[in-house]
């Protein structure tokens, strides 16, 4: 099965966080495990928030074998329309960009925040915690 990563997940894995032993069984166990470049920049930007530079942060993303999707227009469109049934939990943009691409592809979007549970949509989630 492919999965779409969150950003809270593959956090959680590079940073040693509760559930990331999930994420790396969810890795292994991917065909072809998935990330949106709005994802990849946000894990890429909390990594050098945390002290790594650029080149650092990229060798981590690439390292995990994720196949970063550009944002589509359409998943734009999407991530917009998902607004309003995602404002009471304080979802972000990419977020919803995770949630756009999972709905695309008609898999699950992996995630460690916990409030997903809580969505009132169609699309599968996983959480690793």
């Amino acid at each position: 099965m492919t999965s779409v990563f969150d950003a809270s997940a593959i956090l959680a894995l590079v940073n040693r966080e509760e559930g990331a032993a999930r994420v790396a069984e969810l890795l292994a166990s991917d065909e072809q495990p998935v990330i949106s470049a709005v994802n990849a920049l946000e894990v890429m930007s909390r990594l050098i928030d945390g002290g790594l530079t650029a080149a650092e942060a990229q060798v981590a993303i690439d390292g995990l074998a994720l196949d970063v999707v550009p944002l589509a227009y359409a998943d734009a469109v999407d991530a917009a329309r998902l607004r309003p049934a995602t404002r009471h939990l304080g979802l972000s943009i990419g977020d919803r960009a995770c949630l756009a691409l999972a709905e695309r592809r008609r898999v699950p979007a992996v995630t460690a925040d916990r409030s997903w549970e809580r969505l009132a949509l169609t699309i599968a989630v996983v959480v690793i915690r």
